[in-house]
């Protein structure tokens, strides 16, 4: 059975927090972070092919991925501020779609008892009209169905 996802998007605050825990170890939900073959495989909802232009999960690295399913195609770019292994990585975030619109994520890997972990995501938007947004765009489809795919690589 699937670990469920918590999303939380407090009233008057411009974030979103998500929490999930895996039957695996840090290492594991790290490294599927981290390689992007692995993260090619895993981040997204169902039914959708993703185009990993660029991807380097370090401090300092970049990222560009396009999402596509019924000729429709989404892309997504970022900066990867801080990464630390195992630990913690700040990123931004920003959906083409909606431009000049950048979030800044946090996500924190935890280690829990039995060879499990946990994983805490924070985005903070600059408004509370561009959170809304995103809550509101289906993120939340994206996140649950991603994770369920992360976990058959990291457990599996």
């Amino acid at each position: 059975m699937s670990n469920p996802v918590t999303i939380t998007a407090p009233e008057g605050l411009p974030f979103i927090e998500i929490e999930r825990e895996f039957d695996a170890p840090v290492e594991a939900v790290f490294r599927a972070h981290q390689d992007p073959e692995l993260f090619r495989q895993w981040c997204g909802p169902h039914g959708y092919e993703m185009t990993l232009e660029q991807y380097d999960f370090r401090t300092g690295g970049r990222y560009r991925y396009v999402h596509g399913a019924g000729g429709e195609q989404y892309a997504f770019n970022g900066v990867f501020h801080v990464v630390r292994e195992n630990e913690f990585a700040i990123q931004t975030f920003e959906f083409e779609g909606v431009p000049d619109v950048v979030a800044i994520e946090s996500m924190t890997f935890e280690r829990l008892e039995d060879g499990r972990s946990r994983l805490r995501g924070r985005s903070v938007y600059p408004s509370l009209e561009a959170r809304d947004g995103m809550v509101q765009s289906g993120m939340e489809k994206g996140v649950t169905e991603g994770y369920e795919r992360l976990d058959a690589l990291v457990v599996g």
